[in-house]
């Protein structure tokens, strides 16, 4: 009797929990997100990265993104990819009611033109895509009015104006960096040691810090400088022998570093078991020429030197607006390349083994510097690949170019988080905020974090004031 009086009750306890559950997913799944063109340019598989909730795509935004399958550039394979991945989810049939995402995803819908609100129609009197998005989520939020409609877009001023006639609109977050703190500590500074342990680095190279009662939570190759009362030492956490080596300040292909931070960056250039090494700094750091300098003086290691850039054309003009053909378009974006390579050149007379070798490497076309645009697709063994002005690539262009590294490759990414082109990314959700971000304390990855400028003093002090 108690036992059918137990089993009874348990039956019933179960039935109301799948109630509640059920209703808890239904109240987790009442937002609609209405999606913006440069959301998926920033990375085309986002319609995937908003768990169980529904998605309206504008109409306007498969107009916009025709636009944008043409193309070499980053931006155009986004376009292209979505394009492949939305007609792979909907087949032959027509979806105008919609068409799951997946297991324990929501839906997608793509939503016709609607006509815009009298709100909105006096607020905005030029009929253009944003526009046209805009009256979509407003007629989404009246269509649904239990449940929360969000326009998500990376453009700042659309998401303004969202907002202005009562629509709840947000950024991109999915790949946002949450503590920017990352981006600038990349060297630790411990004052107050025992000058007979700096003694000890100095004379066997390495110490073990457990042994030596350092007790400290060290993160993989984090570079640090050790101050005594009358000496001091670099030093970096090897996280594969679990010691603390010294730094010694070493020249990387006759560029000599300058401060510590370029110090610790040829240190992790140079190292051969760190594949991915990340150089952050304002203008005129030396990142980049590090970099290159670094790669010059291992080349006997690597079968090819490749150094690229992403192309952001200014004032949003496409590369079709400069004249001449397409190596003449490329030249001016690549310069700065040319410029750091000649750098290096120059510190040997002309006539030297040193500058003919860098000659030969060239000519050779194992020295090679193009746009980023143009690796895309290849399989990338045994190079060293130096990617620069990385701040200007959102994080799926970064896991996109990572992904491309086959066996004995390394990589470096650099760049300078103040000096963003792109309109859509910022300090939070540019790649190498996030590459930092998603590498960190991991054995094959080094992040430095240049401070001071060494171009010039006129540079440095503009750097700073200006």
């Amino acid at each position: 009797m108690e036992y059918n009086f137990f089993k009874a009750n348990f039956s019933t306890f179960k039935a109301n929990m799948t109630n509640v559950h059920s209703m808890v997913k239904a109240k987790k799944k009442s937002k609609i997100f209405v999606i913006d063109t440069n959301v998926i340019l920033h990375d085309h598989t986002c319609i995937y990265k908003f768990e169980d909730n529904d998605i309206v795509l504008p109409i306007t935004v498969l107009e916009e993104l025709d636009k944008f399958k043409r193309g070499n550039d980053l931006i155009n394979f986004q376009a292209r990819e979505f394009v492949r991945k939305l007609d792979e989810l909907v087949g032959d049939e027509p979806f105008n009611g919609g068409r799951p995402l997946g297991p324990g995803k929501g839906i997608i819908k793509i939503e016709t033109g609607k006509p815009p609100s009298d709100e909105i129609l006096a607020s905005f009197r030029e009929d253009i895509p944003d526009h046209r998005i805009l009256a979509i989520a407003d007629f989404t939020a009246k269509k649904f009015p239990d449940r929360k409609t969000i326009l998500v877009s990376k453009d700042i001023n659309l998401r303004m104006k969202a907002k202005s006639v009562g629509i709840y609109a947000e950024d991109y977050k999915t790949d946002i960096v949450t503590d920017e703190s990352i981006l600038d500590k990349s060297v630790s500074l411990f004052e107050g040691f025992n000058d007979a342990l700096i003694e000890k680095l100095y004379e066997s190279g390495s110490i073990n810090p457990e042994e030596e009662g350092w007790k400290y939570n060290f993160e993989a190759n984090e570079c640090f400088i050790i101050k005594g009362a009358k000496s001091s030492v670099l030093a970096r956490f090897d996280p594969w022998a679990k010691r603390v080596f010294r730094v010694e300040k070493k020249t990387a292909y006759g560029i000599k570093p300058r401060n510590a931070e370029q110090t610790f960056s040829l240190n992790a250039l140079m190292s051969p078991e760190i594949k991915l090494v990340a150089l952050t700094g304002k203008a005129g750091t030396g990142k980049t020429l590090l970099a290159l300098a670094a790669a010059i003086e291992q080349h006997k290691s690597f079968e090819q030197i490749l150094l690229a850039r992403p192309i952001v054309a200014l004032s949003n003009k496409d590369l079709g607006f400069l004249p001449g053909d397409a190596s003449e378009k490329i030249n001016p974006y690549m310069q700065p390349l040319f410029d750091n390579l000649s750098v290096i050149k120059h510190v040997f007379n002309p006539r030297s083994n040193e500058y003919q070798r860098i000659e030969e490497l060239v000519k050779e076309e194992r020295l090679v510097i193009t746009p980023l645009a143009f690796i895309r697709g290849r399989s990338l063994s045994n190079s060293y690949f130096i990617i620069d002005e990385a701040q200007n690539l959102t994080p799926h262009e970064i896991k996109t170019i990572i992904t491309r590294a086959g066996e004995g490759t390394k990589m470096v990414f650099t760049g300078d988080m103040q000096q963003i082109d792109s309109p859509y990314l910022d300090m939070k959700s540019n790649g190498l905020a996030y590459l930092i971000d998603r590498m960190r304390n991991q054995d094959l990855f080094a992040h430095v974090n240049l401070m001071k400028g060494e171009r010039s003093y006129l540079a440095e002090l503009a750097s700073n004031l200006l």
